[in-house]
């Protein structure tokens, strides 16, 4: 895509949605296909407010999809260190008596000889593959996935123009973005990209004299010093706009991912860049989306992300939660911190795919671009479950009811997040799609599993008829499965042999009812 398209364009795109696509809500209902004038096509375009941004519809293909992959990788990956990696370098700056600062100076030298930017010779991506990733990413199950563009340290992982300081110029003097970009698309997957950027602002002291931070010569990395009270100036609110069409004009992603430090953008810069972005994703015929959290756009304009963390229940609104492979919130790679069991990303992506949500899910690779062997295992072992049981995921539908079950999080939202949970196989999800509906056991059943929710009995009945069951099997095995009601619940006898080592998925055939 080139920074300017034309009416043609949008004449073209215009046509090709009308004849089908699912952007096709916005089409012109007084004219059939091939029928739209230049003048109407214009009339399309999304405007620079609010009302008219938040009327794009989520993409079919996120929909569908549920589950994809980001990386964390940059400057913050070679010193490994800290509760949460990515913030490393702020907490070492700016809080003396934080580990950060510790191990800083134990391992590297004080911060009058060895600052943040004596990372960048360091961080040499020397086994860095894009398509190795990507071919891991596509054997996970994730249906779209991409790299952090630019964290909160102003180091881009592009070749931009607004700042030499880049992974293209230095470091790995390699196009980060751009390699993923073409590896990731190449393996069928929608292309994501993740930006935090706008927290550059307040990321380094710039103000404080002691340090590397306030010195001009490294501005380009650290910013320019300014007031810590001060809002972002013209200049910064520039390069951020910048830096965001220059992304997607070269690299074309089809999901956006923003952290919290959006809601420093002014509104103008928001609203004409996602114009932007929408209008030329509809001109090339593209379903795109993005992603922010709390209240930092306007409902309806993208879709609400809950870092680390899930809803309670099911949810009219779709969501998508970001959550990271290790065991803590390490997000960039970490010396020695574990990771998340292969069950517990399993029952997550479940339970989250239940309640009207999607999963993206974050690894952090090391500094020479390998990605860790534990991770590894994980994704390829989340893959080899969905590849058993991926009907009950992919193009799926949240049901009447989420699930059943005595195993439940202490609150719902961002932040509650609970690695110690451990299912029953009393603890049940539901999904549907045609004429199945999957019941997730998210446990082994043993010899039955008794779904109570399916009881026609009631005010919360949520259920069936008996006479609707055609029949039930569980999801990679031929073994015939007895089912039978009682007065507290439809009870499901279960295989011999397990079908994988996970959740395990019922799916009973429905009756068509004419």
């Amino acid at each position: 895509m080139t920074n300017s398209f034309n009416r043609r364009d949008l004449l073209k795109g215009s046509m090709a949605l009308s004849a089908g696509s699912l952007v096709a809500p916005l089409a012109l209902a007084d004219k059939t296909p091939g029928q739209a004038t230049p003048q109407a096509a214009a009339s399309r375009l999304y405007k620079p407010s609010w009302n008219s941004l938040r009327s794009i519809p989520i993409p079919q293909w996120l929909q569908s999809g549920k589950f994809g992959i980001y990386t964390h990788w940059g400057i913050y990956s070679v010193p490994a260190y800290g509760e949460n990696g990515t913030w490393y370098a702020h907490n070492m700056y700016t809080n003396p008596d934080s580990e950060e600062r510790k191990h800083h100076e134990a391992t590297y030298g004080t911060l009058d000889k060895f600052g943040y930017k004596d990372f960048i010779p360091m961080f040499t991506a020397a086994k860095f593959d894009p398509d190795e990733w990507a071919e891991l990413f596509k054997k996970s199950g994730a249906r779209f996935a991409g790299p952090v563009a630019e964290h909160h340290d102003g180091f881009a992982m592009w070749d931009t123009k607004y700042s030499a300081w880049n992974a293209a110029k230095m470091g790995p003097k390699r196009d980060v973005v751009g390699e993923l970009s073409k590896s990731i698309k190449k393996q069928g997957m929608k292309f994501l990209t993740a930006f935090h950027h706008a927290e550059h602002w307040f990321y380094f002291p710039t103000w404080d004299k002691k340090y590397d931070v306030s010195d001009p010569r490294f501005e380009g990395l650290y910013g320019v010093s300014h007031d810590p009270a001060a809002l972002p100036d013209k200049k910064f609110l520039d390069t951020w706009l910048g830096k965001m069409e220059e992304v997607v004009d070269n690299y074309g992603p089809d999901i956006i991912w923003f952290d919290f430090g959006l809601r420093l953008i002014q509104q103008s810069y928001k609203k004409r860049f996602f114009a932007s972005y929408f209008n030329k994703a509809m001109a090339s015929v593209q379903q795109v989306t993005v992603t922010y959290k709390y209240h930092d756009l306007t409902p309806g304009v993208g879709i609400n992300d809950l870092e680390l963390g899930q809803e309670l229940d099911m949810t009219y609104n779709q969501w998508i939660t970001d959550t990271t492979i290790d065991a803590g919130s390490g997000w960039g790679y970490i010396e020695g911190l574990g990771f998340k069991s292969i069950d517990l990303l399993v029952t997550g992506l479940v339970d989250r795919v239940s309640k009207n949500g999607f999963l993206l899910l974050n690894v952090g690779p090391k500094p020479d671009g390998t990605i860790p062997e534990p991770a590894k295992q994980r994704l390829l072992g989340l893959g080899e479950w969905l590849r058993v049981n991926g009907e009950a995921i992919y193009d799926s539908s949240p049901w009447l009811v989420a699930g059943e079950g005595p195993t439940q999080l202490k609150k719902g939202g961002a932040f509650n997040e609970d690695n110690d949970l451990h299912y029953t196989p009393a603890d049940i999800r539901f999904t549907c799609k045609d004429n199945f509906l999957y019941v997730t056991v998210l446990a082994w059943p043993g010899d039955r599993t008794f779904v109570k929710s399916l009881v026609p009995k009631g005010e919360t009945w949520a259920g069936l008829y008996p006479s609707e069951i055609a029949s039930v099997r569980m999801l990679g095995s031929d073994e015939p499965i007895r089912w039978e009601f009682t007065k507290e619940a439809l009870v499901l006898t279960a295989p011999k042999s397990r079908p994988c080592d996970h959740a395990y998925v019922y799916r009973i055939t429905l009756k068509e009812p004419f």
